[in-house]
């Protein structure tokens, strides 16, 4: 058995389902989540070291400089990062890391780490139900769902630079997608082979 783990790394836009589909990747699959590093303020329920290390602007400007993040970004007026710790401890070991980030910061990723990730975007089945989804949630004004949708079709086209993509039109077959898409990359020599 390899001494490396998966490195998975998903992205999609706003209101594709990503969240489900990581949430059941971590229950059912045993990925940790890689906890990112953000300026926004927590929502309500969230916690700090489960969710996401909440940092000041200055706090992660820091962090920036002493390149402690693999891949940062800012987004809708915020920074989010992903620590190069968090992502060396696991793949030093038998662990598989999940992580959950923008197309932005996936590319970033990408340039770093090239074939040690595998990369996953998951895709709404279309535009009209991604607006359906965005309005059902009833969090954002007509403003935010109209920046988030353009957003949405700008990350769309840079699906075909993913290793795979997974429409979720329905949360257990796109979970059955990419458990299958993990499995055949254990399979890969330079992770099955001692």
């Amino acid at each position: 058995m390899s001494e490396r783990g998966l490195l998975l790394v998903v992205s999609a836009p706003s209101g594709a389902g990503k969240t489900t589909l990581c949430r059941l990747l971590i229950e059912r699959l045993s990925f940790r989540f890689s906890v990112s590093h953000t300026t926004r303020p927590p929502r309500p329920g969230e916690v700090h070291g489960r969710d996401y290390y909440f940092v000041s602007r200055p706090e992660f400007e820091s962090l920036v400089q002493e390149g402690a993040f693999l891949e940062w970004a800012e987004v809708h007026g915020h920074l989010y990062g992903t620590s190069v710790a968090e992502v060396e401890r696991a793949l030093s070991g038998e662990e598989d890391l999940l992580l959950d980030i923008d197309v932005q910061g996936a590319s970033q990723v990408r340039r770093k780490l090239g074939a040690q990730a595998v990369f996953v975007f998951i895709l709404p089945p279309s535009l009209e139900e991604l607006e359906r989804r965005l309005r059902s949630r009833g969090t954002e004004d007509e403003e935010t769902l109209a920046r988030r949708l353009a957003r949405a079709r700008e990350e769309i086209r840079f699906a075909p630079w993913f290793d795979y993509v997974v429409v979720n039109d329905e949360v257990e077959r796109a979970f059955e997608d990419l458990a299958a898409i993990i499995r055949a990359e254990r399979c890969r020599p330079a992770r099955a082979l001692p």
